[in-house]
């Protein structure tokens, strides 16, 4: 298997990230308070920082990682799109939100290299009941039907397994950079850096609603 990671950002975090040379965990956002827009559910992210750790690391809560779904098109897109969740500050739609994708097995190698903590989990990370893993012969125990059908009503945990990774996740390890329009693409590729990383964007409609 070559799983694909995709992490969803506004794409006016671009500029900062590519400044910083990586994605911030929670904790570290919370810490440094980096320009653009922050599209999560607040009291998930608290309780991801404050309440839920990982079996598989002891010691590390979800905020303390960086996330990543193993799909675009993810749930949480789904309630972007919508727009009317009680619980979500953003509404300002799908069009703005980037994929930021990675290859599962060149970050898992680079995080044991750096020795950087890594975990996946069968489910969502930010409900109180999830399982993880920190084993790539175990991979097989996500349910990817679930992760790939673009039809999750009935299968919504498994479609919301992640990929977690400590601390930060490096910008160099970004391979490719999805969007849903051309206004979209232009914003993310003006925010690329001159020299310097510069992955692929594409203007990818199936990765949205």
């Amino acid at each position: 298997m070559q799983p694909k990671l995709y992490h969803i950002a506004h794409v006016d975090r671009l500029p900062s990230i590519v400044a910083d040379g990586c994605l911030w965990c929670d904790a570290e956002v919370v810490r440094r308070t980096p320009a653009g827009t922050t599209i999560g559910m607040s009291n998930i992210k608290q309780r991801r920082l404050t309440t839920l750790t990982l079996s598989s690391q002891p010691g590390v809560h979800v905020g303390d990682c960086v996330p990543f779904y193993f799909c675009p098109r993810s749930v949480m897109l789904y309630l972007i799109y919508q727009a009317n969740h009680p619980e979500l500050g953003y509404r300002g739609g799908q069009g703005p939100i980037i994929h930021l994708e990675a290859d599962l097995h060149q970050v898992v190698a680079w995080a044991n290299q750096q020795g950087r903590r890594w975990a996946f989990t069968l489910s969502n990370a930010g409900s109180y009941f999830f399982e993880d893993r920190c084993d790539l012969a175990r991979l097989s125990e996500i349910d990817w039907n679930a992760v790939q059908t673009r039809n999750w009503q009935s299968c919504k945990d498994g479609k919301q397994a992640e990929f977690l990774l400590e601390h930060s996740f490096p910008w160099n390890l970004v391979e490719r950079i999805g969007v849903h329009s051309r206004a979209t693409f232009q914003l993310a590729t003006n925010a690329l850096p001159v020299n310097g990383h510069r992955p692929a964007v594409d203007i990818r409609t199936d990765w949205y609603y």
